[in-house]
């Protein structure tokens, strides 16, 4: 595969990275510890070599399990992860933010220790703190760079204004949002910023949380631990509206030999060459077949014709609960 830069940052990494949340959090029970441990080694074997997390995955077990497992191939691999959550808050009030310089210095040292690392490759406020201001957070990521516990900066569902503002104290090699072919808003404000400032983009839940790989449908029944069971866009009726995209896709990928999954992330992949998608999966059958996806050379007319499909379906449902949703684009 070959490689892609974040932007003008210099950091390189494979062209699809690998989102471990749902190795040990979010998706119902999770999976067997030695399997994971398991998956992210091929992972590394196939050429992956970009690898997030975040703190609040679990609460910590997920960097702990990146950590056990990345161990031995550390020089192989960039690690990603995020700070910003208020851990400490009640969950019953909802999620909260806490990105004071104390807590982002305490919570990098916790880090480190629980991915068994020196460094962190790429370290993200995963939301925004409107309590905080951003020249702040950007001040002691800057710091912690200095100090060789850091390499890159990120954002995370962060708002344009937000963006030029921490870019202006410390760059800002990478925002992470959602982007697919359900959830195009960054489109319009945020792409044009990145490509003008020289920043990475990382899509998160390319692949619509697993709905594009048309493995799920109307008929779906989710863990009641597994949080897509709350979220609008997953109730029965909208998942019922919203397989007509799906069928877009797998007319697409059909006279390919190619899957549904296949196209959606061959087409972000042909948005920008600064783009750097994060499939998440616990299975090494979707890992290869989301890697298959690097290889897929879609035409023009191809490209084209997937843009305008997946702008004449209309997508039912918002993408998270009102919670969750204010707190991007700050």
């Amino acid at each position: 595969m070959t490689p892609r830069t974040l932007g003008r940052s210099g950091l390189t990494v494979s062209p699809l990275g690998l989102g471990c949340m749902g190795m040990t959090w979010a998706y119902g029970a999770a999976p067997d510890k030695a399997e994971m441990i398991a998956l992210l080694r091929t992972a590394v074997e196939r050429g992956v070599t970009f690898f997030d997390t975040a703190e609040v995955y679990g609460p910590f077990t997920n960097e702990e399990l990146l950590g056990e497992a990345l161990e031995p191939l550390r020089d192989q691999v960039v690690i990603a992860t995020k700070f910003g959550f208020d851990l400490a808050r009640d969950p019953a009030k909802g999620p909260g933010t806490d990105s004071r310089p104390e807590t982002i210095r305490a919570v990098v040292d916790a880090s480190l220790k629980r991915l068994r690392t020196d460094r962190i490759d790429l370290l993200y406020q995963h939301r925004v703190d409107p309590e905080v201001p951003i020249e702040d957070v950007a001040g002691t990521v800057a710091e912690l760079i200095e100090a060789g516990k850091v390499g890159h900066f990120g954002l995370s569902e962060a708002g344009a204004g937000t963006i030029r503002r921490a870019h202006a104290v410390q760059p800002v090699t990478a925002l992470q949002s959602e982007y697919s072919l359900w959830q195009r808003d960054p489109e319009d404000e945020i792409l044009p910023l990145l490509e003008e400032l020289g920043i990475g983009f990382v899509p998160y839940s390319p692949l619509g949380r697993g709905f594009l790989t048309g493995s799920i449908g109307p008929d779906t029944v989710f863990d009641k631990t597994d949080f897509r069971a709350r979220l609008p866009r997953f109730q029965q009726d909208a998942m019922a509206a919203n397989a007509a995209l799906v069928d877009v896709l797998k007319g697409i990928a059909a006279p390919l030999g190619a899957t549904a999954a296949q196209i959606a992330l061959a087409w972000l992949l042909a948005q920008r060459d600064w783009i750097v998608p994060i499939p998440g999966t616990t299975k090494l059958a979707r890992l290869e077949e989301n890697l298959g996806a690097v290889s897929l050379a879609l035409s023009a007319e191809q490209l084209a014709a997937i843009d305008r499909a997946s702008r004449e379906v209309e997508i039912v449902g918002a993408r998270y609960l009102p919670a969750m949703e204010a707190m991007t684009g700050r």
